[in-house]
């Protein structure tokens, strides 16, 4: 999967700040090779103007249950999936429910780089230059019905591959949900990439989404699901500790998770000493998805 007319890394930061390729992508070279890409675009007016995380911090340090508990664990387990082939079903209320593979979906998007801020539960912090494509393309690929309002997603369930599995720390396979607003937004992406190279197979791959405003949690990784539907859906945190971990679990530093405050954040990759930032209401996308919240008590609606 080359990713024409897209910022490059070498754009951003020196290509010396990442680890090798060929460590970091493992087989994801394999399901690139036989990818067609629609037109893309250059570097997003969505994205900030933060410098990125080095490819080496996004693809060592992140949550991946599926894979393990431990930050290391995804980076170390994530070798033995298999990413081709990859197909999403999609159904529910659609006009066109069914199996669509990821190389035809790739043809018919457009997919270009969103350097976004990115928010863990756990307070740690990142900015990623993802590469993808909106999400509001997909599910006009479908075609959205009128009666839906909600968007479920589903993570790939396979013991065999994925050893978080065989734990029942969760329930699996894992579940994420969005209302519709939230995901057709044009912040909402599907990524399959960072920086000009193909997702990571402990970031998501193949195929990923990403909504900037809300916690980490929330992006699920590795789909093969998507369902429109008109109640909302069950998320996996929110089963596991409602209250702890709401249905919408946008970013807001006046809303404390129970065991730690959510006002300040720690980036990755400062150092031992890395000082605290204050955290930004809705992860510093305020002016974009405020509206869509108009009313709505985000203390109970957390």
């Amino acid at each position: 999967m080359a990713y024409k007319n897209v910022l490059k890394y070498s754009d951003v930061t020196p290509r010396a700040d990442y680890l090798n390729r060929r460590q970091l992508m493992g087989g994801a070279a394999g399901l690139a090779a036989g990818m067609a890409l629609g037109p893309a675009l250059g570097a997003s007016k969505y994205s900030t103007d933060l410098k990125p995380n080095p490819l080496e911090d996004i693809a060592s340090y992140n949550n991946f249950y599926e894979f393990g508990s431990a930050k290391g664990d995804p980076a170390n387990n994530a070798h033995m999936l298999t990413i081709d082939p990859w197909s999403v079903e999609i159904d529910g209320m659609v006009d066109r429910p069914g199996s669509y593979g990821l190389e035809d979906i790739l043809t018919k998007v457009t997919q270009e780089e969103r350097i976004y801020r990115f928010r863990c539960v756990e307070t740690w912090s990142m900015v990623v230059p993802w590469v993808g494509f909106e999400l509001n393309q997909l599910l006009d690929l479908a075609g959205v019905q009128g009666a839906a309002k909600y968007v479920a997603f589903q993570t790939l369930y396979r013991p065999e591959e994925m050893p978080g599995q065989r734990s029942v720390s969760l329930e699996w396979p894992y579940r994420e949900g969005l209302r519709l607003d939230e995901a057709m937004h044009p912040l909402t992406i599907m990524a399959t990439g960072i920086y000009d190279e193909p997702m990571p197979k402990q970031n998501g791959a193949p195929l990923r989404l990403v909504v900037p405003w809300k916690y980490g949690y929330k992006s699920i990784k590795s789909i093969v699901r998507v369902t429109l539907t008109d109640k909302e859906p069950q998320t996996t945190w929110n089963m596991l500790q409602p209250n702890e971990y709401g249905f919408y679990s946008n970013v807001n530093p006046e809303v404390s998770h129970p065991r730690w405050s959510q006002a300040y954040e720690k980036p990755i990759g400062g150092g031992l000493f890395a000082k605290r930032q204050e955290t930004l209401m809705f992860n510093g996308y305020a002016d974009e998805v405020a509206s869509l919240y108009d009313g709505m008590d985000l203390v109970v609606n957390h």
